[in-house]
């Protein structure tokens, strides 16, 4: 007798549960414990992370995320504007700068401001100057076409309304249309600060004090003095502690902006 599509699928099911139950006992029973816990959840280890990696590390890597999302955010929205102008030579800049800067690694731009600017130039730019325009042109490249996005989507009536009332193209611009584009793209933003906070490890290949020290490079000096994966993985936990609730404020406001439609 033929099997029912329904009960197909619970055996179906039942297998992949059997299945994945039989990886987890096999697992268990195989793996070594106490070099998992000396490896990962060294105790002693981890109190010596601390308030270090709190107060240093974990602020340090806020500063450096903000400086490179609002430098990035303002850029971005100078980017769009040109990408939206009339005037042909603006649009060109604006695609030429974002197709760059979206096709080349964030690591060679901080190779780049590092090294290669003081090194050609002979100048000294300070470290937080230098991760601001690191991750603020890279980080511009996306906001950009994101904003641009978000302008697009603000019905024209919009526009016309404010016209209609006497306000100036640009009037009309600043007033109606780009708040109600940031409300749109708050979303989408949010993800690219997400981003930046974990692109901003890469600011250990400047060198870095121990005063400058982010949770990556925290994470990394630690890890070679102790020998030990524990530093690593409460780095690691910080960075969640940044990006977890962002990816809860992002999913709220898309909620938001669902149900406003």
């Amino acid at each position: 007798m033929a099997m029912s599509r329904t009960k197909r699928a619970r055996l179906v099911r039942a297998v992949q549960y059997a299945v994945l139950a039989g990886a987890v006992a096999t697992f268990a029973l195989l793996a070594d414990w106490e070099q998992i816990r000396r490896a990962f959840f060294d105790l002693e280890v981890a109190k010596q992370q601390f308030p270090d990696i709190v107060t240093v590390a974990l602020v340090n890597t806020v500063i450096y995320t903000l400086l490179g999302f609002v430098f990035g955010l303002a850029l971005g929205l100078v980017l769009a504007l040109m990408r939206l102008s009339s005037v042909p030579p603006y649009r060109w800049l604006s695609v030429v700068y974002i197709e760059f800067f979206r096709g080349i690694p964030a690591l060679l731009v901080f190779v780049t401001l590092g090294f290669g600017v003081p090194l050609a130039f002979q100048v000294s730019l300070d470290l937080y100057f230098t991760v601001m325009l690191a991750l603020g042109l890279v980080g511009a490249a996306y906001m950009a076409e994101t904003i641009r996005a978000g302008i697009q989507a603000v019905p024209k009536g919009q526009t016309e309304a404010a016209r209609s009332l006497g306000m100036s193209h640009g009037r009309a611009m600043v007033s109606i249309v780009i708040p109600q584009a940031f409300r749109i793209v708050l979303p989408p933003l949010t993800n690219e600060l997400i981003l930046l906070t974990k692109d901003s490890s890469l600011v250990y290949l400047l060198g870095l004090t121990l005063d400058q020290y982010e949770l990556t490079k925290f994470g990394r000096a630690a890890l070679n003095q102790e020998r030990s994966l524990t530093p690593i993985l409460i780095a690691g936990l910080l960075y969640l502690v940044i990006t977890l609730p962002l990816g809860h404020l992002v999913r709220r406001l898309e909620a938001r902006t669902a149900k406003a439609r």
